[in-house]
C-alpha cells in the first residue's frame, strides 16, 4: 500500500480547515511539508481532490468520495492505536452530554469513575442535543449522552433512562388552578431552550398542533437560566427536566402545572458513532454509565 496513514490524517485536517498553515501548526510540520504530503497523495491516487476557492482549499467530488470512504477507517486505526498503548483501566475518554444530563448526572457519573480508576481521564464536551450528535458523527467524542429523539443516522442509539418533563412557573395564581387546558395557557410567555434542544424538540413535538399558536416570549441555552426568569417574570412559564427543577419545587419557588390529556416525557439516549472502535475502556465505561443512569432515575433498561 502506497498511501501512508500520515498522508490520511494530513488530508482529512486540511479538508476541514481548509488552511495549510493551520494544518501545519497542528502536525508540527512546515507548510511546504503539508502540500508536498497532499501532492503526493493526488499523485498516487492519479486525481485531484481540492479546489482553492477564496484563499481556501476546498474539496472536490472525487475529494469528498476519498473523505467518505477513508475517514471511519482513520477513526478507527486512531483508536486502536489509543487501545493498545493503555490498558482497561487506564487511558482517556472524551465524552458528550447535552446540557441536562451535563448539569445534574454526568459529572457525578464521570467522578465516581475516575476515583475507582485513577489512571482514567475523561474529558466532558457540553452542547444541546443537535450538537452532540453531530459532534459523535465526526468522531470528535467517543460516546455521548442526549434528551430526546435525534436524527443520527451514523449513530447507535440506545435508550438508558426515561426523563420527566414537567411544565412550571413561579407565578402563583397560574398554580392555584390544579389543571389547565393547553389552550388556555398559549399566550403566556413561554421561556423554551434554543432550537437543537432535546427538550424544546420534545415539548414542542407532544404539543402537535398547538406548537405554531405558542407565545415564546424569550429563548435560553441553560435551564438555570430559565428557572431565574421564572420567578422574576409573571404569567411565564416553561417545560424543563423534573431533575432540573426538583429543589425549586420543594422550596417553593416554582410551581408544577398540570395539563390535562398531556404527559410530557422523553427517553436519554447513550449513541456513538456507528464504525467506533470499541476498547475495553469505552466498553467498560458504557456499562458503568448506562447502570448509573438505571439508578440515578430509578429506571430498570437492559
Amino acid at each position: 500500500m502506497r498511501i501512508t496513514l500520515r498522508q490520511m490524517e494530513i488530508f482529512l485536517e486540511v479538508a476541514k480547515i481548509g488552511h495549510l498553515t493551520q494544518v501545519a501548526q497542528k502536525f508540527g510540520l512546515s507548510q511546504s511539508a503539508v502540500s508536498m504530503s497532499l501532492k503526493e497523495l493526488e499523485s498516487i491516487l492519479g486525481c485531484k481532490l481540492f479546489e482553492r476557492v477564496q484563499k481556501r482549499l476546498v474539496l472536490n467530488e472525487k475529494g469528498r468520495a476519498f473523505f467518505q470512504e477513508i475517514e471511519p477507517l482513520v477513526y478507527k486505526l486512531q483508536d486502536i492505536e489509543a487501545e493498545f498503548m493503555s490498558m482497561e483501566n487506564k487511558g482517556k475518554l472524551v465524552i458528550g452530554c447535552s446540557t441536562t444530563i451535563a448539569d445534574y448526572i454526568m459529572p457525578k457519573v464521570v467522578c465516581e469513575y475516575m476515583n475507582q480508576y485513577p489512571e482514567v481521564k475523561i474529558t466532558l464536551k457540553i452542547g444541546n442535543t443537535a450538537e452532540i450528535a453531530q459532534m459523535t458523527e465526526k468522531g470528535l467524542i467517543d460516546l455521548g449522552y442526549i434528551e430526546g429523539e435525534i436524527e443520527c443516522p451514523y449513530c447507535i442509539k440506545t435508550p438508558i433512562g426515561k426523563d420527566e418533563l414537567v411544565v412550571v412557573t413561579g407565578d402563583k395564581s397560574l398554580a392555584r388552578k390544579k389543571e389547565h387546558y393547553i389552550d388556555t395557557l398559549l399566550d403566556k410567555k413561554w421561556i423554551l431552550r434554543e432550537e437543537g434542544s432535546g427538550t424544546r424538540s420534545e415539548f414542542v413535538k407532544q404539543l402537535d398542533k398547538f406548537a405554531s399558536e405558542l407565545n415564546i416570549y424569550l429563548e435560553l441555552r441553560h435551564t438555570e437560566a430559565i428557572i431565574s426568569v421564572l420567578k422574576d417574570v409573571d404569567e411565564s412559564l416553561s417545560c424543563v427536566s423534573k431533575i432540573a427543577v426538583r429543589n425549586a419545587l420543594e422550596s417553593g419557588e416554582l410551581y408544577e402545572i398540570k395539563i390535562k390529556g398531556f404527559d410530557f416525557s422523553r427517553d436519554f439516549y447513550q449513541i456513538y458513532y456507528k464504525n467506533k472502535y470499541q476498547s475495553e475502556l469505552f466498553k467498560k465505561f458504557s456499562l458503568y454509565a448506562r447502570s448509573r443512569f438505571a439508578q440515578i432515575l430509578g429506571d430498570k433498561y437492559a
